[in-house]
């Protein structure tokens, strides 16, 4: 099993909640905001989370203890911040290409019987690809003893160029069949010097996502996955709670269309997160020092499920409690860029 350094030490508070991160664009440049209950301040001398990220690695401290050292500024309106579009990715690297962004599939209780549904085409007598993967799950997700257990399903969404801010457009491609939501927790994770992959904190996520062309083939999930996704806008520094539970909704011209509750945490899930986390950084091309991952730990709740068909305009919300902010994201779509042409040198 290959061990996870958490560098999100759990800041403790009056609130026993963890401290939340996140980045924002101020009159003099970028800042990292620090939050524990309603307070929100501006951390003095940090240029940025993933700086903050690498001096907690290299000094072997905790994110808060770093923060607490360098203390805190100015008091900030996080909310008013993000009503005038000035929250930005809670972290990013500086290079985007040395940012990863993936997930694993078929790891909550309740996500086989959305992809069932999804691929109801299937002959109803046979077991489908994506139960048997589920019962893996359920059989050997969670190994006694924290052992290696069952492998998950795995896909990559892109670089850091595929990330989009809280607030920002997630845009479809022009060839895309659809663009739909999934709601998740993501872990974020920084690579050490030693190439030891070390935890921030966790995320909401929205892991957009292209339900129809994945209907038509399921070999076609690595097409429907290479789509933007957001995250944040708060990282929750700390262990994350067993249970969580949150809401996805759509709005339409400003009026809820679709909304559905959603559960997630270990307690809701079909594998431990260690186990995700092992096959995820068992791979050594994952654990380049200096790199930055954002892994997205699957949903049980989508619309496409409920028979829902996205348009552009629609605007998605994420939330759940211990994450802060809600995770906002209108939905646009890429004019159309023609045949892709390579050309010979």
């Amino acid at each position: 099993m290959f061990d996870i350094t958490a560098i999100g030490k759990l800041a403790p508070n009056r609130e026993g909640a963890g401290m939340l991160l996140s980045q924002v664009r101020t009159d003099e440049g970028v800042a990292v905001v620090a939050r524990e209950g309603s307070e929100a301040a501006i951390v003095q001398g940090a240029a940025s989370t993933y700086a903050l990220a690498w001096e907690a690695i290299e000094t072997g401290r905790g994110i808060a203890e770093v923060i607490a050292a360098r203390g805190l500024g100015p008091a900030v309106d996080l909310a008013g911040l993000a009503a005038e579009g000035r929250l930005m990715l809670p972290i990013q690297h500086p290079d985007p290409g040395h940012m990863h962004l993936t997930g694993t599939g078929l790891t909550h209780l309740g996500s086989a019987a959305t992809r069932d549904a999804m691929h109801a085409e299937a002959d109803p007598e046979t077991m489908t690809d994506s139960m048997k993967m589920f019962r893996m799950g359920l059989e050997g997700g969670k190994p006694a003893g924290g052992g290696v257990g069952a492998q998950p399903e795995w896909f990559y969404k892109g670089t850091g160029h595929s990330a989009v801010p809280p607030g920002a457009p997630l845009v479809s491609p022009s060839f895309a069949a659809d663009g739909g939501e999934e709601p998740e927790i993501a872990g974020i994770y920084l690579i050490g010097p030693d190439g030891q992959p070390a935890r921030l904190g966790w995320a909401l996520a929205n892991e957009f996502s292209d339900h129809v062309t994945e209907r038509v083939n399921y070999l076609w999930l690595a097409h429907s996955k290479l789509r933007p996704a957001s995250f944040g806008p708060e990282i929750l520094v700390g262990e994350l709670p067993r249970d969580i539970a949150g809401s996805s909704r759509i709005r339409r011209d400003g009026t809820v269309i679709w909304e559905k509750p959603f559960a997630s945490g270990e307690a809701s899930m079909a594998h431990s997160f260690a186990n995700l986390e092992h096959h995820h950084f068992k791979y050594g091309i994952f654990r380049q020092p200096g790199d930055l991952h954002v892994h997205m730990f699957g949903t049980a709740t989508l619309s496409f499920g409920d028979g829902i068909r996205t348009q552009v305009g629609d605007v998605f919300e994420i939330e759940a409690a211990p994450f802060g902010l809600p995770l906002i994201n209108p939905l646009a779509k890429a004019p159309d860029a023609g045949m892709a042409r390579v050309t010979p040198l």
